[in-house]
This record gives structure tokens, C-alpha cells and sequence, in this order.
């Protein structure tokens, strides 16, 4: 029989938040000030709310509380005044504020204080807010559980007499409806339905609420379906019609059937007996269509294996097995040019399970020499290192246990780096991962160790000494503090000692290198320029004079000693090619490639990247020519294996939604397993394969859409996105789409045809993502859906913002078939034979499976070929990658008919499947046609015979 699934996704909420306490409330950046709120959370932890006497209620959903901190006093002089006012004197305000940091994204936050009674209490609903928050499983609860939270937050959004506004029911569905309907609607079910009546807040029950939802939003699609079912003979289901429905509809085939039982009469009265409202229809074991509406808009008909949002994949494997949640420029909140850096841009995107930050880190000016955080010459605002280190310290584990990588792009002086390395001791403490573990020492051909073996550890990624010049540097250093330089002693800078790195990593900004330094009348003076940046004055034209004049600084290989001891496991070397690197086989060895670059081997080289990935990490982060912080495309880098695909967080594009989605399973940790051919040494895989991987089952995906629900209170047009994004060969996008169906935003009906994903060849690497679009193709909301983790049937998908944040009401009503991919007879030979790309070159083909991911050939780097001589010996002179655009006309086949076969020719001759003439006459459909041909050739001789 098949288990009913219990989604165990309430955290408990403590007795005295129930209750409730009062506190005085304030908001720093427009002066507000209320006392004696009384604050209280709800039995589900749906929403911290407050209401004070004679003001109206106020909600914060805790789905949107990021962090609660302990803040330090309030400077300004007005709430201090306040808080005398009634009776906090500020001597007396120690450890009693507690400041609730939320926001719908990573940028704009809000911050409420609390001002307890006394500081006890102030700790005891700083902790138990803690433990309600960042409940990832609440994100994903059902239509169901989604309307309750709605009616619940109705329910708080009293007025000042403690009544709930019918005027606030109208707003909620104010689509296209005029407000007559929802009166009449009110009045069927026997509520106060005026205009500006109020209601009892008893009276207002769910129940009711639910019913009138039904009114306002029928369910004509689901009781379509209900009759489909039936046979439209009756006005219920019995048992056997519900078994065949679960078992044909709602269940995969491709599972296994021990693991996942076939549906049968037990469970099926079971879900009649939890989902029937009506008692009598109950007991006799059938189900109407409103029990049949509430079954389907439960947690067991979620769009996807609940369990996948836990901890459930290994965490024991090298940390190049896994990919990596990870931030480029993590300090920047808008662009990269005149933009403003940000500590809080580090709390937000650890908290948001980010796993490896960017620290680019520059000599301070002042006269305490303290190292800051900015984008170098790019006319940012600096921010304190130190501030930063305190920020990440306060938030690196609370939403994950999971290491967390600081990749350091140190442009300081030796005596601002022992600033930092000292920083990075006394803050970080234990957290800090200062030598190698004894388990997996710094050798050749060892693996790295596992996210298991560096739970809460922090690593710290910069170049690292030669062995014998540390040892030699630290010796010095430690005669130096002997003889009493002990405020901050530090070997002098030399740069003849610039190359002594163990090895020397490629800049790792090299996209910004476009023309001659800086001079300091380039862009008007300095000051001028900063200046235009805390005013927002930069115009187009400062940033092309930027664009055009910038060259790129690297980052120092003049490494403090002290620092370079803290280095391990992510050791940044220069590329020099796939080659050396397996030669080599120094698997904490690391490099980064801009976009560009990595593109560029991902063309030439994509089966060694693959290879590479499985033995040491490599950081893909964005291009120079992205100053408005957007983002690459990260699919193609995770289908080759690369772990830290660094995007910019500040920017909720679509790449964001995808990098985000992605990351919300295996309990959000940061850390999610590669599939097994991209971790085996033993097995090849090539991500721009276009046939079955070996030992994975290719798969059909079909996706009809039904139906909206709540998605808009306006009167707009809407339609909705269906793409696939995987593999070259199984990412299709832009390509399937809804009608729009107009002046309907609460309840649109498409019903279109279903949009089959025909042969998906690697399912574990591919995510659906479901968006809705208005009238003026703006985004009302998305999903991104793992197919691997997908589930079959009728389903409710709950839609997320476009900064991966549940909104309150709107669904897509969906019907997902999926079904092990079968080819039609001789249809893949002919799809092979009649493909124009299986006559391009391997490179011309991976550049066109390239385009059809929305890739430019103008965003593809030349890179170095891996088997020059020079890459073998380990040279660098001929190997920095030039990251000129490459048009279409420089792609140029792999070898003429007058050269002979090329490499790459044999290569493509080689990916076509022999086929023997012997095997094909064994095949059915050659077979069957024979047989026929036999029977008219015979009947043929009949006939001559008689003749």
C-alpha cells in the first residue's frame, strides 16, 4: 500500500511567544516610535505581529526574517528622547533591544527594534525568534496551508477596534471583480458583507474563509477534471475510480514499486476519510469534488519529493565532488562601477546559504592603516575588512554547518595583510581552519576533505609561500618579534620576492584590463568621483571614460608569512593548462576563469574540464562587461562539473533564480553532490553529449498547463513560460508558452496542449522552471523544479518572486507526465542521419549547443590548446588566455579534405555509433517489412503464374 507522507515542516514555537509580551518599538531610518506593543507569534510561526492600543495591527511574515540581532544603543538623540519618555533612560538599555532584520531580497532590508522590559527578556525572544526562523520547509507547504496563512494574516490585520475590515477582503481579490460579487459572496455565508462593515474575528473561521475562496475563485478545471474521472455519471468518486486515478495519473511509473507502492483501496479511504468534508458521503467511502479539490491542494500532492528539501545526499565525498553555493564581489549591492559596498551584503548571502564569499582587500588610507573591502578604481565605497570578518563570523553557520570558503583577492601591503591574518585569527577563533588536517595532509594525489570533515570551519583562499621561503620569512619574523617589534611586526616589502608564490594564479579580474592606468585627471579628480558616487551623479559617460582608461591591478604575490600559514585547502595557482594539472595531480590546487575563459576551454576542452573538476575545485565567476552586476548563465559551468560558480547576488536575474533554486534542496547546506560519472575517475562524461550517459535512463517530461490561481489582484492579461534548462541537447527555452488569457489575474483557464520535453538524456543535471508573465511581459512569478526530484500528476505549483521568495496565494495548476524516454522505431537513426551538426566539427558543435543556451560566440575566449609543448613543460609564456571576442567567421573546421582528418575530425567520427548491417536486420520494424514484402512477392508469383 502506499504511505501517506507526512511534511513535518513546523518548527515549534515557544508558549510565551503565543502569548505574547509588550515592547516599545522603533525604526531608525524614518523616525518611528510606538510603546507598549504587544508582540506575539502564531501557533505555525507563520508571522511575528504587534498592535498597540488604538493603532491598527501589523504583520512581518518570519518567512522574511533573515536574521535577529543584538544591536548596540541608538545614536540618535529623538528615540533616545523617546525611550526616556516612557521611562527606558539610555544607562538602563543595555542588552534589552532586539532589532528584526527582514526583507522579500538580498539588498533592501528593514530593520524593527524591540525594546524589552528587561534584558531576560530581551534574550529569551532574541533566542526563540532564532529558532522559528529560516524554516526552508515552510516555504514549500501546500495551496492549503498557504490559504490559512492568509486568512491568518487577515485575521491580525485588525483595525483600531480590533475587527477585520471587510474593505481588506476586497483588496485581496479585487481582479477584475467587481467588489459586488465578493458583498454577495460575504452574505451567502453569513458575514457582514457592507462596504465598510467589520467582522468578529471569531466569526471569520477558516472554514468560512475557504468557502470563499471558492466563490470568488470556482474551481471549473478541477470539477472538469472530477467529471473526466467519473464519467460525469455521478457527483462523486468511489474508491476504485480514486485507486485507478492515483495509480495512472498521480504516480511515476519509473519508480520502483517496493519503495513506492501502488495505490490501493486502504489508502485510498484513507484519503477520503482525511480530505471529504461531507460525513455521510464519508462513510460511505466516496469522494465529492470538493474533497477531491482538497486532496489535490495538499502537501501530498507538492510538485516535488519533499524529502529532497533535507539533508539527504552524502556529505562524505572530497570537496571537489559538490557543487558550491558561491558570490562574486559579495560586497557590492548594485553595480560594479560607482557602486556602494555593503558589510550587511555578507550576512545576507551567508544567511542565504551561500557558502564561498569575495573579499577583494586593499590598503587603507587613513592614518590607522586599517585594510579595506572596495572594487578597486572602480569608484566604490570602501568598507572595513575587519567589520566584514566580525559580519561573516556572526553568520557563516546559522543556516548551514557546511565550510565556508573567504576567497581573498589581496591587493595589500605585507604590513595590512598581518592586519588581516590577525583579524581572521582573534574574530574567527575555532572557526578558523588554520593548518591541514592531520586526515588529508598537503600532498600530491590526496583528496581533499569532506564537507563532514569541515563543519563550521572557515578556509581561506589566497595564494600561499613556497614552502622553504615561509619557513625562511617566519623565521625572520619571529627574530623580529623576539627583539620587541610586537605592535605589528612585518617583513618588509620586496618585490624580489613578488615570484616566490608556490605558484602564481592568473589575475583574477583579468576582464577589466582594457587600456592605460588611471592617471589622476582621468574622470575629473578622485574626490570629485567619489563624491559623484555617494550622490548618485555617475553618468554613462564616467563609465565608458572608466571602461576605456581602467587597467586591472593584480592582486599581490608578495604574501605576509603569517597569512600564507593559513592557507590549505584552496591554494589559487596560475592555469597552465589541463595537462600539467593531472600531471601535477595537487587536488588542493585551484584556479578561476573569468566567463569568458572558461567558456573557451569549455569549447576545446570540455571533457579534461570535466576531469579536472573531478580532482581539484575550480571558481567561475563574471566578465568585465557585466557593470551592471548581471549575471552569466551558470547551467553550462555546473554541467561541466566547475563547484564555485560565483554569480552576483545583489541581482535577482534569471541566472540568480536558477543558481537559487537549485541550491533550496539538500537542506539548503550550500553543498549539493555531483551526479556519479562527474565525480568516477573511471567514467568519461562530455556535457555536450547528445546521446544516454552510460548507466542513466533517459527520460520524457510532458507539462500541460491548466490553470491560475490568485495570481494578481489587477486586471491583466497573463501566460506562462515552460523551459528546461540541463544539457546543451536538453535545455529548451523560450520555446514553449501559454495563450495569454486577458483581464484575468485571479483565475485564468489555459488549458493548453502540453509542452513534451521529448528525450531528456541526463535528468539529474536538468531543472524546469515555470514562469508567469502580464500583458507587458513582466514577471509575476517563478519555479524552479529539479526533474530529478520532479513529481508526476496533477499538482499545485506555489510560485516564488523573482528573489526566490514565496508569495502568499499564487499557483499554477499543472499536469506532469514523465515516463522513461522510448525512441520511435528507426527515429533517433534518422534524427542522427538528417542532424546538420553531426557534420560541424566538435568545436563548431559545441559552439552551436552554446548559442541554443543563449551563449554568444562573441562571449567565447580563445584559450590555449592543451597539448602545445609548452603546456606539457609547464610554461606560461604563450598560455595567458586572450580574451578577444571570437566572431562566427573565425570558427574555421577542424581539418580540409586536402589536410587529411584532423583531430577533431577523428573525434567526430568517433562519436557516431557503429551500427552493423546485421544488427539492423534483426530489428522488428526491418523485420515486419520483410515478412510484408515476402507476402506481396509471393502474391505476385501467384498472379504471373496464372498468366
Amino acid at each position: 500500500m502506499a504511505k501517506p507522507y507526512e511534511f513535518n515542516w513546523q518548527k515549534p514555537v515557544p508558549s510565551f511567544m503565543q502569548e505574547g509580551a509588550v515592547f516599545d518599538r522603533y525604526e531608525e531610518e524614518s523616525f518611528v516610535f510606538e510603546p507598549n506593543c504587544l508582540f506575539k507569534v502564531d501557533e505555525f510561526g507563520f508571522f511575528l505581529t504587534w498592535k498597540s492600543e488604538g493603532k491598527e495591527g501589523q504583520v512581518l511574515e518570519c518567512s522574511l526574517i533573515n536574521s535577529i540581532r543584538f544591536p548596540p544603543l541608538p545614536k540618535d538623540p529623538k528615540i533616545l528622547g523617546a525611550l526616556e519618555a516612557v521611562g527606558k533612560a539610555e544607562q538602563e538599555l543595555e542588552g534589552r533591544i532586539v532589532c528584526v532584520c527582514s526583507g522579500t531580497d538580498l539588498v533592501n532590508i528593514s530593520f524593527i527594534y524591540m525594546v524589552a522590559e528587561s534584558a531576560e527578556e530581551a534574550k529569551q525572544w532574541g533566542e526563540g525568534l532564532r529558532s522559528i526562523i529560516h524554516n526552508f520547509r515552510a516555504n514549500n507547504v501546500s495551496p492549503t496551508t498557504c490559504l490559512k496563512k492568509h486568512w491568518m494574516k487577515l485575521s491580525f490585520l485588525t483595525n483600531v477596534s480590533g475587527k477585520i475590515p471587510v474593505r481588506s477582503i476586497t483588496r485581496t481579490f479585487a481582479s477584475g471583480k467587481t467588489e459586488k460579487v465578493i458583498f454577495q459572496a460575504l452574505k451567502e455565508l453569513g458575514l457582514p458583507s457592507g462596504k465598510n462593515d467589520e467582522i468578529e474575528p471569531p466569526a471569520f473561521t477558516f472554514e468560512k474563509f475557504y468557502e470563499l475562496t471558492q466563490k470568488i475563485c470556482p474551481r471549473t478545471d478541477i470539477e472538469e477534471l472530477f467529471k473526466k474521472i467519473n464519467g460525469d455519471k455521478t457527483d462523486y468518486l468511489t474508491v476504485d475510480q480514486l485507486v485507478s486515478f492515483l495509480n495512472e495519473h498521480q504516480r511515476d511509473p519509473r519508480l520502483n514499486e517496493i519503495l513506492f507502492p501502488f495505490y490501493d483501496a486502504k489508502r485510498a479511504i484513507q484519503i477520503i476519510e482525511t480530505y471529504e468534508p461531507d460525513e455521510e458521503l464519508r462513510n460511505r467511502g466516496y469522494m465529492s469534488s470538493d474533497g477531491f479539490c482538497r486532496y489535490l491542494m495538499s502537501d501530498e500532492n507538492a510538485p516535488v519529493f519533499l524529502d529532497r528539501l533535507e539533508l539527504y545526499q552524502e556529505m562524505e565525498h572530497s570537496l571537489a565532488h559538490y557543487f558550491i553555493s558561491s558570490s562574486h564581489n559579495t560586497y557590492l549591492t548594485g553595480r560594479q562601477f560607482g557602486g556602494k559596498s555593503s558589510v550587511e551584503m555578507y550576512r545576507q548571502v551567508l544567511l542565504a546559504g551561500c557558502r564561498c564569499v569575495e573579499l577583494d582587500c586593499w590598503d587603507g588610507k587613513g592614518e590607522d592603516q586599517e585594510p579595506i573591502i572596495t572594487h578597486g578604481k572602480a569608484m566604490c565605497t570602501d568598507i572595513l575588512f575587519k567589520d566584514v570578518i566580525q559580519a561573516i563570523k556572526e553568520t557563516a553557520f546559522v543556516t548551514s554547518e557546511y565550510p565556508v570558503i573567504l576567497s581573498f583577492e589581496n591587493h595589500c601591503s605585507k604590513y595590512q595583510q598581518y592586519k588581516m591574518s590577525k583579524y581572521c585569527e582573534e574574530v574567527f577563533g575555532d572557526f578558523l581552519l588554520k593548518q591541514a588536517l592531520e586526515t588529508h595532509p598537503l600532498e600530491a594525489n590526496r583528496p581533499l576533505p569532506s564537507p563532514n570533515d569541515l563543519k563550521r570551519k572557515i578556509l581561506i583562499k589566497n595564494k600561499r609561500l613556497k614552502p622553504e621561503v615561509e619557513k625562511k620569512q617566519l623565521e625572520a619574523l619571529k627574530s623580529m618579534m623576539e627583539a620587541g617589534e610586537t605592535a605589528a611586526p612585518v617583513i618588509e616589502d620586496d618585490i624580489e620576492e613578488e615570484t616566490e608564490c608556490a605558484d602564481q594564479d592568473e589575475e583574477a579580474h583579468p576582464e577589466f584590463k582594457f587600456g592605460n592606468e588611471l592617471s589622476a585627471d582621468d574622470l575629473s579628480q578622485k574626490e570629485v568621483a567619489v563624491n559623484s558616487v555617494k550622490k548618485g551623479l555617475i553618468t554613462v559617460e564616467d563609465e565608458q571614460a572608466w571602461m576605456a582608461s581602467y587597467k586591472y591591478v593584480g592582486a599581490t604575490t608578495n604574501i605576509h608569512p603569517y597569512l600564507s600559514t593559513m592557507i590549505n585547502y584552496a591554494q589559487p595557482v596560475k592555469f597552465q593548462g589541463f595537462h600539467v594539472a593531472e600531471e601535477r595531480n595537487i587536488h588542493y590546487n585551484m584556479s578561476s576563469f573569468n566567463e569568458s575563459v572558461g567558456l573557451g576551454y569549455l569549447k576545446t576542452h570540455a571533457i579534461e574540464f570535466v576531469n579536472y573538476n573531478k580532482r581539484q575545485m575550480s571558481r567561475i565567476y563574471p566578465k568585465g562587461g557585466r557593470v551592471d552586476s548581471s549575471n552569466y548563465m551558470p547551467q553550462i559551468f555546473w554541467n561541466a562539473g566547475c563547484q564555485m560558480v560565483s554569480l552576483n547576488y545583489q541581482t535577482p536575474d534569471l541566472a540568480m533564480q536558477l543558481n537559487q533554486g537549485k541550491f533550496e534542496y539538500n537542506g539548503s547546506c550550500g553543498y549539493l553532490l555531483k551526479p556519479d560519472f562527474m565525480r568516477r575517475p573511471d567514467r568519461t562524461f562530455d556535457p555536450f553529449s547528445e546521446t544516454p550517459v552510460d548507466g542513466v535512463i533517459a527520460a520524457t517530461c510532458s507539462v500541460q498547463v491548466i490553470s491560475g490561481q490568485f495570481l494578481s489582484d489587477k486586471k491583466i492579461g497573463t501566460y506562462v513560460e515552460v523551459d528546461m534548462y540541463g544539457l546543451p541537447t536538453d535545455t529548451i527555452r523560450k520555446e514553449f508558452r501559454t495563450r495569454m488569457v486577458m483581464n484575468n489575474g485571479l483565475n485564468p483557464v489555459y488549458n493548453d496542449e502540453s509542452f513534451v520535453f521529448r528525450k531528456v538524456i541526463l535528468p539529474d543535471l536538468a531543472v524546469l522552471r515555470i514562469a508567469v508573465y502580464d500583458d507587458n511581459n513582466k514577471l509575476i512569478g517563478q519555479r524552479i523544479l529539479p526533474l530529478d526530484g520532479l513529481q508526476a500528476g496533477y499538482r499545485h505549483i506555489s510560485l516564488r518572486n523573482e528573489g526566490n521568495k514565496p508569495l502568499s496565494l499564487p499557483t499554477i495548476f499543472c499536469n506532469i507526465v514523465l515516463k522513461t524516454y522510448v525512441p520511435d522505431g528507426f527515429g533517433d537513426i534518422v534524427d542522427a542521419l538528417s542532424d546538420p551538426k553531426k557534420f560541424l566539427s566538435v568545436m563548431e558543435k559545441r559552439a552551436d549547443q552554446m548559442r541554443a543556451m543563449g551563449i554568444e560566440t562573441s562571449d567565447i575566449a580563445d584559450v590555449p590548446n592543451d597539448n602545445s609543448k609548452n603546456d606539457k613543460k609547464g610554461k606560461s609564456n604563450n598560455l595567458k588566455a586572450n580574451v578577444t571576442p571570437q566572431s562566427s567567421s573565425e570558427i574555421r573546421p577542424a581539418a580540409t579534405a586536402a589536410q587529411g582528418p584532423g583531430p577533431d575530425t577523428k573525434k567526430a567520427v568517433e562519436l557516431i555509433p557503429q551500427v552493423k548491417i546485421e544488427d539492423l536486420k534483426q530489428m522488428k520494424a526491418y523485420l515486419k517489412q520483410l515478412k510484408k514484402q515476402q507476402k506481396e512477392l509471393n502474391s505476385l508469383k501467384k498472379k504471373h503464374a496464372k498468366v
